[in-house]
This record gives C-alpha cells, sequence and structure tokens, in this order.
C-alpha cells in the first residue's frame, strides 16, 4: 500500500513526506517521514504555541495593543495584514488568530518580533519537542522568485525551485535550502499535535488554545475535504512556498478515535495552480487513516 502511494504522488507530480498516527494506540503509517523539507507556514503553531505559552506565564498581555505596519504585498497568495494599504493597531490576541487561523505573515512577523525564532526553538525544546528549526520569520518567505515575475511567468519560478536544488537538500533559492530555512519533518509536526491533543509537558490551556486556533483554520482546500463531515471535526494549518504544498491536522471521529497527519511535498510541476495535487495529497492521507482505523 505504501509503495502504490508513493508511485500515486509521483504519477501525480510530487515527492511526498507522509504520517499518520492513532493517537490512542500509537500506531502509525508513512512515507518517508523524517526528511527534512522547508516548513513555509507551518510555522506559525510553533509560533502560536510559544505566544500562548508566553501569555500563560505572564511574559506577554493578550491585551495588549500593537501598532502594526501594513504588508502591502500585492502578489497573489498573502492575506490579511499581508495585504493591507495602512498601518493597523491589534491586540496581541487578535495577531495570533490572523497568524494562525489566516495564515497571515505580516501578523505572524509581528509575534516573532516579541518572540524571535531561536526563543520558539527554547520553548518548543522545554516541552520535549524535536525536529525543528526555526531560523527566520515569514516575511523572508515573501521575497522569492515568485514576486518577481508577473502571474503569466509564475511558471519559471516554479521551474527554478523544481531544478534548482542539490541532493543535499540545498538550492539556489535560499527559502528552499534546508541548511538556510525553517525546517521540519512529517514526524516532527505529528509529534507536535500528539503533544496538543494528549497530556503531554505542554501546559493544558496553552495546548487548548492551539487546538482552539487550528480548529478554526480558514484555509481548507487540501486535506479538509476529505477529513471534513458531520462526524468528524478536522483542526489544521497549511503550509505554501512555491513547489512545497503542506498541511498538518488531527481527525477526530464521533466514536473517539483521533489521528494526527501531517503531508509535506514538493511539486515537480512548474505551476502555480494545481488542484490535481492538493486532492491526490488528502487521497494518500485519507487512505493510510482508512487502514489504520480498520486495526
Amino acid at each position: 500500500m505504501l509503495r502504490d502511494i508513493q508511485r500515486e504522488l509521483h504519477d501525480g507530480g510530487m515527492r511526498g513526506c507522509v504520517l499518520v498516527r492513532d493517537l490512542h494506540t500509537g500506531e502509525e503509517l508513512g512515507i518517508e517521514p523524517d526528511t527534512q523539507l522547508p516548513s513555509a507556514s507551518l510555522v506559525k503553531v510553533p509560533l502560536a504555541l510559544a505566544t500562548a505559552e508566553r501569555i500563560r506565564r505572564g511574559e506577554l498581555d493578550g491585551a495588549t495593543v500593537l501598532d502594526v505596519q501594513p504588508g502591502r504585498i500585492t502578489t497573489p497568495g498573502p492575506t490579511g495584514l499581508s495585504r493591507f494599504r495602512h498601518p493597523a493597531r491589534i491586540a496581541i490576541d487578535d495577531l495570533l488568530y490572523l497568524s494562525t487561523c489566516v495564515s497571515d505573515g505580516t501578523a505572524a512577523d509581528a509575534l516573532f518580533e516579541l518572540t524571535p525564532p531561536t526563543q520558539v526553538t527554547d520553548i518548543l525544546q522545554e516541552f520535549g519537542l524535536r525536529g525543528f528549526t526555526i531560523r527566520h520569520g515569514m516575511r523572508e518567505l515573501s521575497d522569492t522568485p515568485a514576486e518577481r515575475f508577473d502571474a503569466a511567468q509564475a511558471h519559471l519560478a516554479h521551474a527554478l525551485a523544481i531544478d534548482a536544488g542539490t541532493s543535499g537538500r540545498g538550492h539556489r533559492v535560499p527559502q528552499l535550502d534546508t541548511t538556510r530555512a525553517s525546517t521540519g519533518s512529517a514526524r516532527a509536526y505529528v509529534e507536535l499535535l500528539q503533544a496538543l491533543w494528549t497530556p503531554s509537558k505542554i501546559p493544558a490551556e496553552v495546548a487548548a488554545r492551539v487546538r482552539d486556533l487550528m480548529a478554526h483554520n480558514l484555509l481548507r482546500h487540501r486535506l479538509a475535504p476529505d477529513f471534513s463531515s458531520d462526524a468528524t471535526t478536522w483542526s489544521s494549518k497549511t503550509g505554501t512556498l512555491l513547489n512545497l504544498r503542506h498541511e498538518i491536522g488531527v481527525v477526530e471521529h464521533s466514536d473517539g478515535q483521533a489521528f494526527a497527519i501531517a503531508v509535506l511535498t514538493e511539486s515537480i510541476v512548474p505551476a502555480s495552480t494545481q488542484p490535481g495535487a492538493d486532492a491526490l495529497m488528502s487521497q494518500a492521507a485519507r487512505r493510510l487513516r482508512d487502514h489504520l482505523r480498520q486495526l
């Protein structure tokens, strides 16, 4: 089955790193789950965790209002403050919502100014979470070849992303170079999800807050179609950068079963819009979930 799924992903123009874990039994199935890939916007989940923990400790006050400069980004993709044209005054609690639920990069950068990448990493390690490298904020992700071509030439940026890498996962595009970008593996993200959904070193109130943010994620075009129903709850976060398409999440069934899912992919097709790739990611994850659910 794993070979079949891996072949289907490849035939669909993707290299995939996938891990699905039953949160109650610990049983899991995966494809290259330990491969490190650039995290893109998935890093906003560790950022949310670190911010919520600092609020719990009293180091930050969620009601504190910050003056945030507009992102003024006009290329397709960015959301929220990243597209604002004028300054805004927003509370930390609301920046946390925008960063996690709307995947607003400018809101995330405002939070990174309060809790820098090294401190986010330190908090993860305090909770026993390894396998992450957080090196920069989100501003770097809006300065890629994609922003230097117009929409009709987007394929050129994707061709560069696909072809300019090295066998050691270095890359001419720094945001795709695993020695310079923020990175994580499917396993690292599943470990994070398990720590948020089951008893762990993360304080219960902090875990509950991050779960609630992920439950209200508005970007639901990848895995959600195969995991959303009246009998399930799907909580998730997506990540997108050039040819990278990621999603992590937890599906909770009404019968009490729950599964953590991480799908991290690299497209080998030079196109920015690939709904078929999103569907294939979802189908692969669902097949693994269905197999574990039947055990």
